[in-house]
């Protein structure tokens, strides 16, 4: 799989659904993805793709879930059954601290908080899509939560459109062994033009622009 040419030029970090709940103690869903995020080192390894990224001017698309609301889904046709567990458990319900992100995910000036999406993909619904071409991005760097849902429905999606997909395998959870095999192993190898962990993805990273200037 290719995996070179990232730029600040070109492409765009998706940090997907970053909210305590998922990746605080304390959130709804952290203990689902305890195990398999402490197993793959999410945090940290989150939090060493978005470090690379902004230090050579990747821009970073904050690709959340919808917020839970009152009223949200209400009377709907076709209510999935992630949906009704969302309504049921008041998943990153709006206002709490669950739907709040995580302290070490925040968007800084120039980042760009997408349109909440209703169900899996990042894009429908959403002006996800939009605001990458404005931002002249072919290629996207997807991370965070949850491997077998929303990112791998971003992911495919994006690919769909014609997208450059790399997804960072080790910055990226499940609820469980079975959903990160399901995603790595059998499905993203169809779709996606690079399957890194984060060593490999900072290796194919440019320079910073300090160390550039440096090594001159």
């Amino acid at each position: 799989m290719e995996a070179v040419g990232y730029s600040s030029a070109n492409t765009g970090l998706l940090l997907i659904d970053p909210y305590n709940d998922f990746l605080s103690e304390g959130g709804k869903l952290w203990p689902r993805a305890k195990t398999v995020a402490e197993q793959v080192g999410l945090l940290d390894h989150m939090r060493q793709v978005l470090a690379a990224t902004r230090a050579r001017g990747i821009r970073t698309f904050f690709v959340a879930h919808r917020r839970t609301a009152p009223g949200d889904y209400q009377d709907w046709e076709h209510l999935s059954p992630a949906q009704e567990a969302s309504v049921k458990g008041q998943i990153f319900a709006r206002d709490s601290w669950g739907g709040e992100f995580h302290p070490d995910f925040q968007p800084v000036d120039g980042e760009i908080r997408v349109h909440e999406h209703w169900s899996s993909s990042g894009f429908a619904n959403t002006d996800l899509d939009f605001q990458l071409k404005q931002h002249r991005v072919s290629r996207i760097v997807l991370i965070g939560m949850r491997a077998n849902t929303c990112v791998d429905t971003t992911a495919r999606f994006g690919q769909e459109l014609g997208y450059h997909v790399t997804l960072v395998r080790d910055a990226i959870a499940a609820f469980s062994p079975a959903e990160m095999e399901a995603t790595f192993e059998v499905n993203a190898p169809v779709y996606a033009h690079a399957i890194l962990t984060t060593e490999e993805f900072l290796d194919v990273l440019p320079p910073c622009p300090e160390e550039y200037g440096a090594g001159r």
